[in-house]
């Protein structure tokens, strides 16, 4: 275990892996909202979002929801759809289905595929920005030739290949779901994150780069998807003087209180954007020497929205380490070191840091679900009498890297201070 350094002083007050950061606009909002008795799922605030939404992104229509989860479901029930022809009530769009999802990415990506009976196979991740590989993708269609659906996520704030992926779904007639979750505000080759796909969603959850305390956007360019979306989410009601459905429907509109969060927040992205890539920059300068590197950006076609600043430790310079399902431990070992005791010794100053998601086809849940790598079945590789065994990019990621502390109000010289600890875990 990591052994407390007097030399460290704790952090009176604690430095966040990422905390929402309001700045007075939007209490304005929402005592709006409060005033007027706009407390439900319509208002103005609500109307603003999706305006704002648009404007940035660059998309034709935004639908305000619930959560980013919630657009990540409608937009797999679309996809579904679109795909396989409308279900029976009580049986989802994508029942039976393949779909091809981000394997490094935190399940809210990949549950959605569930919520609508389909089967996720986990696509493996490249080293180049931490993302979906698109060669394992292409051997993914190989495989199964018959899927139509991708769900693709930016980790980190950090674009993926789009290019290359994009290129490998429209050849094999695919529809992309893109999950900019994480990445509001980067851009690939000048264009923003979330208007990539036909489906796309952006998360204004607690500890994003803008926030709402709650809530996401549906993104789209197609009118009559954004219009299904819209009826979907407020239980789906037809268009009569009484309650009738036709449909299945879901309680998942944003409210206006969570929207006027979101739209006093909305002028502020930017800036937010910029203290994050400070962030970034002090780390990779900091930790300059030490046997680690940051995670990686595509520079010449992205600039991310650098949500979260990350580090691996060298292959060599790993100490020890073993995981449990729930449980780990690490044997310190001299210049070695591992993201167990690094996190260990933040935590030690009253900092949060936390380790890589933990990619889904490592997942209890997901344990039997296919997973292909680039040269295809990533599953049962290994054999008793003949000597290899299969690259497995994400879990060599999440096994030696970590989340550092990235809250945007974090000083130069809080931050400071955990670079010192993190040097003297490889003393």
């Amino acid at each position: 275990m990591f052994k407390e350094n007097n030399k460290f002083e704790k952090f009176e007050s604690k430095v966040w892996l990422s905390s929402p950061t309001m700045h007075g606009p939007e209490i304005e909002y929402v005592k709006e909202a409060y005033e007027t008795n706009w407390m439900s799922t319509v208002g103005k605030n609500i109307n603003e979002v999706e305006r704002l939404a648009c404007e940035y992104i660059g998309c034709k229509y935004a639908v305000a929801l619930s959560a980013g989860t919630a657009s990540l479901h409608l937009a797999m029930k679309l996809a579904g759809i679109e795909a396989y022809g409308m279900p029976k009530v009580g049986h989802g769009a994508l029942e039976g289905k393949k779909v091809f999802c981000s394997d490094m990415t935190f399940d809210a990506t990949v549950n959605p595929v569930v919520y609508e009976g389909g089967e996720p196979v986990f696509i493996d991740t490249e080293y180049d920005t931490w993302n979906m590989d698109p060669v394992a993708l292409e051997k993914a269609f190989e495989i199964y030739p018959d899927t139509k659906v991708v769900v693709v996520a930016h980790l980190y704030g950090t674009p993926g290949k789009v290019d290359e992926l994009n290129a490998v779904i429209k050849k094999h007639g695919a529809i992309l779901v893109e999950d900019a979750a994480e990445s509001m505000g980067a851009t690939y080759k000048g264009v923003q994150t979330g208007t990539f796909g036909k489906y796309n969603t952006i998360s204004f959850n607690g500890n994003k780069i803008i926030t709402g305390s709650a809530g996401g956007c549906f993104l789209t360019d197609d009118e009559e998807a954004a219009n299904k979306v819209r009826k979907w989410s407020t239980q789906a009601r037809e268009n009569a003087p009484w309650y009738q459905h036709e449909e299945l429907g879901y309680n998942y509109r944003m409210s206006n209180v969570v929207a006027g969060v979101v739209r006093g927040q909305f002028p502020y992205l930017n800036e937010h954007i910029a203290q994050k890539k400070a962030i970034y920059e002090r780390y990779k300068e900091g930790l300059k020497g030490l046997p680690v590197s940051m995670n990686p950006i595509d520079f010449e076609n992205s600039e991310p929205n650098y949500w979260l600043s990350c580090l691996i430790i060298d292959k060599e310079a790993m100490c020890k380490q073993v995981r449990g399902e729930q449980d780990v431990c690490y044997v310190k070992e001299a210049g070695k070191s591992c993201p167990t005791e690094i996190l260990e010794a933040i935590a030690s100053i009253n900092a949060e840091g936390r380790p890589i998601w933990k990619p889904m086809h490592m997942q209890p849940i997901y344990r039997l679900n296919p997973f292909v790598v680039r040269d295809g079945n990533g599953r049962a590789r290994s054999n008793a009498y003949i000597a290899g065994g299969v690259a497995d990019v994400g879990m060599d990621i999440f096994t030696r890297g970590l989340c550092l502390p990235s809250d945007n109000k974090m000083t130069a010289e809080e931050q400071e201070r955990i670079i010192e600890v993190i040097r003297a875990c490889f003393e």
